[in-house]
């Protein structure tokens, strides 16, 4: 591609741009169910991924960064419609955006680039399921060994056919993952040759369920050195009934069974190699962005839709509102920006606005987030805002630097103080000490929780039924 003064874009820092062909380029980078169990997170002292943290080096850390809901679906079309799950209604893995008529007419991220000039191309999750036809000029169809027709580890009769871990003999360029980031690393130097700014949007399948990776990876990990989380047997007896359904997750296994089958620190080996693995293949799309030449020109985003539970808090996957399923990666690299750290609450709702800001797009009005941009220039400006979570209607969750608050719809509430329960074990929310502080939280809950959109899945929650709104009144009963 033509050079597109990007020493300019250095000097000025995302002025306006006199053109798109001025604007930088867009790398967008998803990955699925990472938590932050990444070197530059610290979430497991021995995770050994060295290209995602030279990126971190090179880039604004978010090192508070969270997603706005803790599910697959609802989180990606919160950050690819900017919007809130509470005010879209998106709150289950289904329905499909496009399907029903609260959704099917925003614009998404892509369709907002691309109707100001650039390129969109497409490979691998980045929707929750196939690719908006309407986001992107071209989507390149996933190929490549995913699962098997047998399971590993988890043969329990009757459990969700993708739970499962463990070490695989499909050699690395013959799994998906490797065939997405192959194909990346060798199209970034054709979309350098366009004449108009592209935004490239990979998406990477681990390490979501089934957890699994070769013997290169697990060598990493030696099963006999593997750290386990820190747990409380104790840890949830200070909650609500309705918190303790609520993440119940109906898929996967109970932390009992993982224990008293010896498969704990299997997984959490599995985890840490599968995370390793996706890492090498962030490190192959890095190196075909470098050879492209345009790796000075372009805007780098990395992040994961929601977290994940690997014993913590004595539970299992997403889809709760604590710290392990909120906290995500969220890495912004590029022209302009300065290398640093950033501790300030922010979410992936925040992503859309401050992608259009950095790369002199108009602003879009109706976006509910937060450009970034004044933390990419300096990480410690003030943010009086606090990151918001949502799972299922009207149950949220606040982070602030120091504290999480959460509300359920049944009222009951749980608060933490991080800077001495980082873990999240003792719930303070019944202290008359800390009214004042709740009272103020509350103010950031939204005001807008409409209901769940038609077709809604019920089966992610044991406390919603068919359209996500049975009462725990009913479901206790049954």
């Amino acid at each position: 591609m033509f050079f597109r003064c990007s020493i300019f874009v250095s000097m000025v820092f995302w002025t306006t741009f006199a053109s798109a062909a001025d604007r930088p380029n867009v790398l967008f980078i998803s990955i699925d169910d990472l938590n932050d169990w990444v070197g530059c997170l610290g979430g497991h002292p021995q995770a050994k991924t060295p290209h995602i943290d030279g990126l971190a080096a090179r880039g604004v850390n978010f090192t508070n960064a969270h997603c706005q809901a803790p599910i697959c679906n609802c989180s990606r079309v919160s950050i690819l419609l900017g919007k809130l799950p509470s005010t879209t209604g998106m709150y289950f893995l289904s329905p499909d955006f496009r399907d029903v008529d609260g959704t099917k007419n925003e614009v998404t991220l892509f369709q907002y680039f691309r109707q100001h000039g650039y390129y969109a191309s497409t490979r691998g999750k980045v929707f929750h399921k196939t690719a908006d036809k309407a986001s992107f000029d071209h989507i390149e169809r996933s190929s490549g060994w995913r699962r098997g027709d047998t399971k590993i580890s988890f043969t329990v009769a009757g459990s969700n056919p993708l739970w499962d871990w463990g070490q695989v003999d499909i050699p690395d360029e013959e799994q998906r993952d490797y065939l997405t980031a192959e194909w990346a690393a060798a199209e970034l130097p054709k979309l350098a040759s366009r004449e108009q700014p592209f935004f490239l949007a990979i998406g990477f399948h681990l390490p979501h369920v089934p957890i699994y990776a070769s013997k290169k990876w697990f060598d990493l990990y030696p099963l006999d050195t593997v750290l386990l989380p820190a747990t409380l047997a104790s840890d949830r007896s200070d909650l609500s009934e309705y918190s303790q359904q609520l993440t119940l997750n109906p898929t996967g296994p109970r932390h009992s069974w993982m224990v008293e089958h010896n498969e704990w620190k299997h997984a959490v080996q599995a985890y840490l190699a599968a995370n390793s693995f996706v890492d090498s293949l962030i490190g192959m799309v890095l190196k075909g962005l470098e050879e492209s030449g345009e790796s000075d020109n372009t805007m780098i985003v990395l992040w994961s839709d929601h977290g994940f539970h690997l014993g913590e808090k004595l539970r299992w996957a997403k889809r709760t509102l604590w710290e392990e399923t909120t906290r995500v990666p969220l890495i912004f690299a590029g022209p302009g920006i300065t290398p640093s750290e950033c501790a300030r609450p922010v979410g992936l709702l925040d992503v859309f606005p401050t992608l259009n800001e950095v790369c002199g797009l108009p602003v879009k009005g109706d976006l509910e987030g937060r450009s970034l941009a004044p933390l990419l220039r300096d990480p410690t400006t003030k943010w009086d805002r606090p990151a918001l979570t949502t799972f299922g209607p009207n149950n949220h969750t606040l982070r602030t630097d120091h504290w999480r608050y959460i509300r359920y719809s049944d009222g009951s509430e749980e608060l933490y103080d991080h800077r001495n329960d980082p873990q999240e074990w003792h719930n303070l929310a019944t202290a008359a000490e800390h009214t004042e502080l709740i009272s103020k939280l509350r103010r950031w809950l939204p005001n807008k929780n409409v209901e769940p959109l038609p077709g809604s899945r019920g089966s992610d929650s044991p406390l919603y039924g068919e359209g996500g709104n049975v009462p725990l009144q009913k479901v206790m009963k049954k």
